[in-house]
């Protein structure tokens, strides 16, 4: 291998007849007076001579072809091969061209691929193009994963990408972006079983129902950890939810905001002149209806109400209660405490107060990963209180300690999140946003990070895609996602190109830890996803398990008369637990012959269905 044509500080073309190049594989050019510079490959091309266009258009300019003639090479014979190498620093002159290119080994380059070991650091998947340094590898890093690829499983080939936790002291929070089928939601499932590898409190919010980790792969029991008694899985409304009592006026009005448009300054009036410390929600959430009733009735008929005779004294201190109420908070307008009525009892509807957070905050002092399910506008809801809560604890401990008072620990933590563009969405007010923007700019200094996946980048709010200081990007087709990602990490022109064909699985990982992007595939995942099974195979399983159950029923009333169908189909109904009519009886008797499992029989007289 040599390098042609002109060179520059920054990058070269290097040329091999014998050997195919890898893009991102890594060279070492032996240039002493420059201290043999390492380079990555950006770009390849193979000419043949068969094939002889397209030099005028790709990245052969005249230059290199007239030094491959020179150096012996014969443009119309030989398959050539190029590659377009990037230095990895910035060299003081030009590479002198006609230099040697060699393939290095991996203690020469561990410095750029590697930045802890396996131990500490997460584990998640192979760094694309080092496959030619696996002879030389460590041996604390062979065989640390395995990959999925063409639909089987391999070996590791190349050397592991090991995602160093420690450096989010300094870089924190972690974006993962990628369109739908991508791998995405695959890559946060292996981030969150090396999390829990390392016993990193974990707080992720699934709207999906998802992050189950009980169910393994079957061939990887050996590997990894058991995640049994690592994570816990709690749902809104029956496990944790929100105790009342415990939110101040300022929370009370944040709750309310998400749970519908964002509060009017009228409704937010409502809330600070109705709320009281220590209010439970019985006590509030009466304290509004009754001033709705009292608003609605006015004072002339709360006084007409009480001119009747038949009132009992309950009554009448009744009615008292809501002229006292009237005459405290009738300068507020029906339409706004109406409209916190409504708020409030829709999240009671939705179980938010029937429980606490304490299991969230056992299992993260624990150091597990907690897994909160529920519906997305519950868990954006509940998002607001539970992320505000815990960070203002884990604050009130650094504070303290800052302040030189011991204070009451609680751990550091990493807040994730799939579909995070609905959590804090660009241009769109959002309650959750404030706490995941605050987080964003500040939490670093508390020890509380960000793991943020979303399909649509674009849509994230900026603020926060800004402070992402590692981005996984997989898949993506969209231009504007495209343009924003190039905008927000390193992404070269060319690997900018390359996003809409990544395969499955493919990610590039832009990170200020690494100084520069690196090409990976994620690993297999130890375990798998409730949803896993394919729809098309559940609805073949699903309507040949009804079939069967048919025929079955069927077989006692054989041969059956479509003139009699109005007596079978109720005891079909009754048999089966259907809800069928002649008509529809009549249709699936028809697909049954076609499918072989009945034999018709046409007659002048009626239509006879009998075994086959």
């Amino acid at each position: 291998m040599q390098v042609v044509g002109v060179t520059t500080q920054q990058e070269v073309h290097v040329v091999s007849k014998e050997r195919k190049f890898r893009v991102n594989e890594i060279l070492v050019i032996e240039d002493p007076d420059l201290g043999f510079p390492r380079g990555e490959v950006v770009e390849t091309l193979s000419y043949n001579r068969l094939i002889p266009m397209g030099l005028d258009k790709s990245m052969v300019d005249a230059q290199v072809i007239s030094t491959l003639e020179q150096i012996g090479y014969d443009i119309g014979a030989d398959e050539i091969n190029l590659a377009k190498v990037r230095l990895f620093e910035e060299a003081p002159h030009p590479v002198r061209t006609g230099t040697s290119v060699r393939l290095p080994e991996f203690s020469e380059v561990r410095d750029l691929l590697v930045k802890t070991v396996p131990e500490e650091g997460m584990l998640l998947g192979e760094i694309r193009g080092t496959e030619s340094l696996a002879e030389t590898l460590d041996e604390d890093l062979r065989d640390q994963v395995i990959i999925m690829e063409q639909g089987t499983v391999r070996k590791q080939k190349g050397v592991p990408f090991l995602f160093d936790i420690r450096t989010m002291q300094q870089y924190p929070h972690v974006g993962v972006f990628g369109g739908s089928g991508s791998g995405k939601s695959f890559g946060l499932r292996v981030m969150l079983e090396e999390l829990m590898k390392l016993s990193i409190p974990t707080l992720v919010f699934d709207p999906h129902f998802e992050m189950d980790f009980s169910d393994r792969v079957p061939g990887t029991e050996s590997r990894g950890i058991d995640f049994g008694d690592r994570f816990i899985k709690v749902e809104i409304g029956r496990d944790v939810g929100i105790a009342f009592s415990d939110l101040s006026t300022r929370d009370v009005t944040d709750l309310l905001a998400a749970a519908g448009s964002m509060l009017s300054d009228a409704m937010a009036n409502v809330i600070q002149m109705l709320h009281k410390k220590r209010d439970s929600f019985e006590s509030f959430s009466d304290r509004v209806g009754n001033l709705v009733h009292a608003l609605e009735e006015g004072k002339q008929g709360l006084d007409r109400q009480l001119q009747n005779p038949e009132l009992t004294p309950l009554d009448v201190q009744r009615i008292q209660d809501l002229k006292q109420l009237l005459q405290q908070y009738g300068t507020l307008p029906l339409s706004s405490v109406k409209g916190v009525h409504w708020r409030l009892q829709r999240l009671d509807k939705a179980g938010l107060f029937h429980q606490d957070i304490r299991m969230i905050e056992r299992g993260l002092e624990q150091g597990k990963l907690v897994v909160v399910q529920g519906s997305t506008w519950v868990l954006q809801v509940f998002a607001t209180y539970v992320i505000g809560t815990l960070y203002r604890k884990r604050r009130e401990y650094k504070d303290a300690r800052m302040n030189g008072e011991e204070g009451v620990f609680f751990p550091p933590f990493v807040v994730v999140t799939d579909e995070a563009h609905n959590f804090a969405p660009k241009a769109v007010d959002s309650p959750a946003k404030s706490i995941l923007r605050e987080i964003a700019q500040e939490g670093r200094k508390y020890g509380v990070f960000l793991f943020l996946a979303t399909q649509r980048p674009t849509l994230l709010d900026e603020t926060i895609t800004a402070q992402l200081n590692t981005k996984f990007v997989f898949r993506t087709v969209r231009a504007t996602d495209i343009a924003t990602l190039r905008e927000e990490t390193d992404l070269t022109p060319e690997e900018g190109k390359r996003l809409p064909y990544l395969r499955s699985g493919d990610t590039f990982v832009s990170s200020a830890a690494f100084g520069r992007t690196v090409f990976i595939r994620i690993r297999c995942a130890y375990t798998r996803s409730p949803h896993l099974s394919n729809p098309f195979d559940e609805l073949r399983r699903i309507t040949r398990r009804r079939d069967d159950r048919v025929m079955d029923a069927l077989v006692k009333a054989l041969p059956l008369f479509d003139t009699d169908l109005a007596v079978s189909v109720a005891e079909l109904n009754r048999e089966c637990g259907l809800n069928w009519d002649v008509s529809r009886l009549k249709s699936e008797l028809e697909r049954l012959a076609g499918e072989g499992r009945l034999k018709k029989h046409v007659t002048p007289f009626a239509t006879r269905y009998d075994l086959k």
